[in-house]
């Protein structure tokens, strides 16, 4: 299991969870800040294709807002193996120090994005199902580079922000955000 999402200043924070088969071996799995958009994808479609089971959720900018990101992640992650089908019958190995409460025995691994496979192919579905819930938002606040920047504090970002203020998906308890509410 991993997130996505946890460093920028709008759009849900995503989480998914990958129970992959050994009988279908998918080269190239790593951490997926690591890996080109391309790459992404395709590894995406081959996960869906080929894993035994998978799921994907998210938690809103209000939840994070409300709850902090760290929390809001944890919330997604619990949503996530909610979704697996089939549900997970082992151990659920978790990216970072940090893990859900969840039903099941839980163990995390420091860089586990880079280390474990199944977390490298959780980690591409939650990006790449971040990625395309930002795309679909830069169609509605194109001014904000949403396509480009995906919701990551960047100079572009952050002059968008200035220039034309926070939207509806920001998230207002971030500084950035929350200094331009009270300006």
């Amino acid at each position: 299991m991993d997130e996505a999402g946890r460093g920028p200043l709008a759009g849900p924070v995503y989480a998914a969870c990958v129970v992959l088969d050994s009988r279908h071996v998918m080269n190239g799995l790593a951490d997926s800040k690591q890996l080109s958009e391309n790459r992404r994808i395709d590894l995406a479609g081959q996960i869906r294709q080929y894993a035994r089971a998978w799921a994907i959720a998210s938690a809103s900018v209000e939840e994070i807002d409300r709850l902090n990101i760290l929390q809001a992640s944890l919330l997604a992650m619990q949503r996530a193996i909610v979704k697996l089908v089939p549900a997970a019958d082992a151990l659920i190995v978790v990216d970072g120090n940090r893990a859900p409460q969840l039903d099941y025995e839980v163990q995390t691994v420091i860089r586990g994005d880079s280390l474990v496979a199944e977390i490298s192919a959780a980690s591409i579905l939650a990006k790449t199902a971040r990625d395309a819930e930002m795309l679909r938002w830069h169609e509605i606040y194109p001014a904000y580079g949403f396509d480009r920047h995906k919701g990551y504090p960047t100079k572009a970002h952050l002059e968008a922000i200035r220039l034309h203020g926070v939207t509806a998906i920001h998230r207002k308890s971030f500084a950035p955000c929350a200094a331009k509410l009270t300006t």
